[in-house]
């Protein structure tokens, strides 16, 4: 399963990307966007110069709004991914940008029949959130291991990313049912990597590599040490 960050700050994707080398990808979104403090296009292209799949959400509802943005959108840079909403106007503008060679993402998908739906019309990616159902008390992940198995029966192309990953427990179980991608934010990715023991066998390690270190005593002819 591909890592992608739910973010639009640009030192989060190069830390991810760049130093760690663990992110192929960035999902972001109008929210994401404005709390960065930065124009749209701007902050996408940062992104899109860092990494190469970075998904960029239309603002538009209508269907001709939505071709007429999401070109734009597309135009930006090669790496961008137009992010359109699962509803008839964003399906119908995402066949016809689909049908331009634009990379679609079909998110806010809460069903298989979303999902099948995203795929009809040649989507790239869709998104179903698994966080925003388990708020309102419906297991999230079994939406990722259902739209799994219906694309692996119907052999279909389409990406599943696991969306709204609050936690290192989404982004496991998101892996074992089969996820194409899981995106999260920052501080998920962060604690992805830490575990006590980990942690306690590090400092096992450097504590012994010390004790190397550490002066040894002189001996004398007799073997005792030397005063």
């Amino acid at each position: 399963m591909q890592l992608f960050l739910d973010t639009a700050d640009v030192e989060e994707v190069r830390t991810g990307v760049v130093d760690w080398g663990v992110v192929t990808g960035v999902t972001t979104n109008p929210t994401l966007i404005a709390r960065a403090g930065q124009d749209h296009e701007t902050q996408v292209k940062k992104i899109c110069a860092i990494v190469g799949n970075v998904s960029a959400e239309v603002v538009s509802t209508k269907k001709d709004d939505i071709i007429t943005e999401g070109r734009r959108i597309a135009a930006w840079h090669e790496n961008v991914i137009v992010k359109v909403p699962m509803t008839p106007d964003g399906l119908g503008a995402g066949k016809v940008l689909a049908g331009e060679g634009v990379r679609i993402n079909v998110t806010l998908c809460f069903s298989v029949n979303q999902a099948l739906l995203a795929a009809a019309i040649g989507a790239y990616i869709v998104s179903p959130f698994i966080g925003r159902l388990d708020d309102i008390n419906e297991p999230g992940i079994e939406l990722i291991k259902s739209v799994v198995a219906a694309y692996r029966q119907q052999s279909i192309k389409t990406k599943v990313l696991s969306a709204s990953l609050r936690n290192p427990i989404h982004v496991q179980d998101s892996a074992l049912a089969g996820a194409d991608i899981g995106t999260m934010p920052f501080k998920v990715l962060e604690s992805m990597m830490k575990h006590p023991l980990t942690d306690a066998g590090l400092e096992k390690f450097l504590a012994d590599y010390r004790k190397t270190q550490e002066p040894k005593p002189v001996q004398s002819d007799k073997g005792a040490p030397a005063r």
